[in-house]
This record gives C-alpha cells, sequence and structure tokens, in this order.
C-alpha cells in the first residue's frame, strides 16, 4: 500500500503482529501471526451491486487470499428489504437511509465470511475510505455512495452480521495447506 493508506492501514498491520516474534514484521507487513485457532477471528463482508456490476469480485477476493486470509462461507443473493434493515439497523433514522435500502436490493451482492488472526482490524483497514490510496474503497470505488464493501466494523458485530446473511451449517471448517508458512 501506498500514501495515504500507511496510516491506518500500517498501524493494523504493525498491531497485529505478535509481539516477541523475530521475523514477523516488515518487509511485507502482513495481519497475522503465531496464533491459535482460539485466536482466529471471523468478519463478514459484503460485496455490493456495484462491485458486482462493475466486475471487481475477484479483485477484492485477491486482496483478502493475498493477506493470507481464509474463506470460509460465500452466496450470491439479491438481499431484499428485510436483510437491508436487520443489517443496517443503526441507520434506520438517517437521512440518506431510503437510498442505501434501493441501491443494496438495486442487483445482487456477494457475502463472504473470512477467517484469519485479526482479521476484523485488517479487512477494515484493507477495505479503508473513498479517498485512502491503497485501499479497496479507494483504489477501485468512484463515489462515496457507491464503495464497493461492506466491512464488519468489531469482533462483536461480525458475529451478529453472519448470523443475518448465513445459517451456522454454511460455515465451512477446513484447514489451509499454507497454514504453517502463514502461522509460524
Amino acid at each position: 500500500p501506498a500514501g495515504a493508506a500507511m496510516g491506518s492501514l500500517g498501524r493494523c498491520l504493525a498491531r497485529s503482529l505478535p509481539r516477541g516474534q523475530p521475523g514477523l514484521t516488515p518487509p511485507g507487513h502482513r495481519c497475522y501471526g503465531s496464533a491459535s485457532p482460539a485466536l482466529q477471528e471471523k468478519t463478514l463482508v459484503v460485496a455490493k451491486p456495484d462491485a458486482l456490476q462493475r466486475r471487481l469480485l475477484g479483485d477484492i477476493i485477491q486482496r483478502f487470499e493475498r493477506r493470507g486470509f481464509k474463506l470460509v462461507a460465500m452466496k450470491l443473493l439479491q438481499a431484499d428489504r428485510r436483510l437491508v434493515d436487520q443489517h443496517y439497523e443503526q441507520l434506520r433514522l438517517k437521512p440518506f437511509y431510503p437510498a442505501l435500502v434501493a441501491y443494496m436490493t438495486s442487483g445482487p451482492v456477494v457475502a463472504m465470511v473470512w477467517e484469519g488472526y485479526n482479521v476484523v482490524r485488517c479487512i477494515r483497514a484493507m477495505v479503508g475510505d473513498s479517498s485512502a490510496v491503497g485501499t479497496i474503497r479507494g483504489d477501485l470505488s468512484v463515489h462515496i455512495t457507491r464503495n464497493l464493501v461492506h466491512a464488519s466494523d468489531s469482533v462483536e458485530t461480525a458475529q451478529r452480521e453472519i448470523g443475518f446473511w448465513f445459517q451456522r451449517d454454511e460455515l465451512v471448517a477446513w484447514d489451509s495447506r499454507d497454514r504453517d508458512n502463514i502461522y509460524g
């Protein structure tokens, strides 16, 4: 990542590494380090209608895979009003809410669950905002209202949001063959 993105993204990457682990710091900052399976987090990412309309889904997924995160659930769906209302409940009284609902129900979305060490904080940093060069939104979005992806903002929010989009049995537990190379 370059420029402005190194601020929050660089801090995320540096904080995500376990202390006292030589060789796990730059170059090539990573959002993982030696971590037991109990420290694995899950987060929700939703590729919004503009990501699919502009055929950017592969680019978005590739960024998370390159970071070493593991995809444990994914589905293509047309979000209905009920799901959008449930997901964005805290925004219902905002003046932009009707436009948000119209946008989120305007076309298909792809809901994904990603797993990895410190995944919530790191994916949020990778998503960034529309003005942060080196982030998904900064590099790929064209307007603040068409910002391509949603990413959970905390572990607690991720757990709640995953429950809106997925049944428990839709998450696949699998062992990554490169786990030892990623987590040491």
